[in-house]
């Protein structure tokens, strides 16, 4: 009998891929992960649960063991908050200090889930294969020799996006059983076979930290370095930033420019000079570009060429848009777009598909109207 271990997070997701694989006759063990002390790692301000009695990973941790019981499953505990640190937020906050806006959940996911986790699971616990509770698909295609990624069944919650740094060795030691599901259906098991879980929220908020003030949970690791925020039409000084990095290209909200005739956005940031751009919101036509440059990218598949069609996320749960993209070396590639797009952010992933495969992805690092680099970091 095959040995796989969950990891069981006290989630629904994760409670329900633990009894599907129970039921489909795998020995199946759970493994929770607290990833994230907030003591230990200076999260204070912005911290909503700071004075609470237990803290959120913790309740989590307790609705795990729940299910573990109800299910009569073994339940282990790893903490992983040193590699966390390590291989994911110092990152965050490395982007963040650039002026880019990085996605944690995916680095999570390269580096703690499917690479720490993966390979504790095999040495403590004679792991065949892990599980995970994302909204994805694992297929081996015997005509190509290779694995690959392809996209939930629920289009509202596939999680493919999130995954595509994934390698052929970490997903060939995965099972996604939520694969063919859809998360009204995930709640109806839950419901069924009596699961604590079942009506619980999803979680929201940075990956293994949670919800926070977001801009004061900055605070804590970067300093505030006060600017000017800078009309892009006329030049005009119209206002006071306390740190480009805490802003995104296209944010409307948080601006603090009372007085106005009208609300703006985030148009373009200038680390080098602290300068905070911004425009009308009647002059969108500063959040469009015709192209991006991406960097870091993660190939799951052999490419069928250097230069080919296929569609794009540039952010979660966004429309796949057609592209052109052309490999310009191991790291880089050119990607155009067939229609204009709005609000490309630098240190966003740009994630690769043709039709239900996920190709892989990379990070945003310029983008370009008309060959015009737009955004100024």
């Amino acid at each position: 009998m095959k040995k796989v271990v969950v990891g069981l997070s006290g989630g629904v997701d994760s409670s329900v891929s633990l009894y599907l694989l129970q039921q489909a006759g795998y020995n199946v063990e759970g493994l929770f992960m607290r990833n994230w002390d907030s003591q230990l790692n200076n999260d204070i301000l912005g911290n909503k649960a700071i004075n609470n009695t237990i803290c959120p990973q913790e309740l989590d941790y307790n609705d795990a063991v729940q299910v573990s019981k109800t299910l009569q499953v073994p339940l282990h505990r790893v903490d992983f908050i040193k590699e966390y640190w390590e291989y994911v937020f110092k990152h965050f906050i490395s982007e963040y200090e650039k002026g880019r806006t990085p996605n944690p959940d995916i680095l999570c996911n390269k580096y703690i889930k499917f690479d720490y986790f993966l390979k504790y699971a095999i040495n403590n616990y004679d792991a065949d294969f892990i599980a995970m509770g994302h909204y994805a698909k694992v297929f081996y295609n015997e005509t190509l020799k290779e694995y690959q990624l392809l996209r939930g069944v629920d289009n509202d919650k596939d999680q493919t996006y999130f995954l595509s740094q994934l390698n052929q060795q970490q997903l060939s030691k995965t099972f996604f059983p939520l694969e063919n599901l859809t998360k009204k259906e995930v709640r109806a098991i839950a419901t069924a076979q009596n699961l604590s879980t079942a009506n619980k929220k999803d979680s929201t908020g940075i990956c293994f930290i949670g919800e926070r003030y977001f801009k004061k949970f900055l605070q804590n690791y970067i300093p505030n370095q006060i600017g000017n925020i800078v009309d892009i039409e006329t030049d005009e000084v119209i206002g006071e930033h306390n740190g480009v990095m805490y802003y995104t290209i296209g944010q409307r909200r948080g601006l603090n420019l009372g007085g106005m005739s009208g609300p703006y956005f985030v148009a373009k940031k200038n680390v080098t000079n602290n300068i905070l751009y911004v425009a009308k919101s009647s002059e969108e036509k500063w959040l469009y570009s015709t192209s991006c440059t991406i960097n870091d990218i993660n190939w799951i598949n052999d490419l069928p060429a250097k230069e080919f069609d296929c569609t794009a996320k540039f952010r979660y749960r966004q429309k796949d848009i057609p592209v052109k993209v052309t490999v310009l070396n191991d790291n880089k590639c050119l990607v155009q777009f067939a229609t204009k797009v709005k609000a490309i952010t630098p240190g966003q992933a740009a994630v690769f598909y043709q039709d239900k495969v996920c190709l892989g992805g990379g990070v945003i690092n310029d983008f370009y109207l008309d060959n015009e680099k737009l955004c100024y970091l």
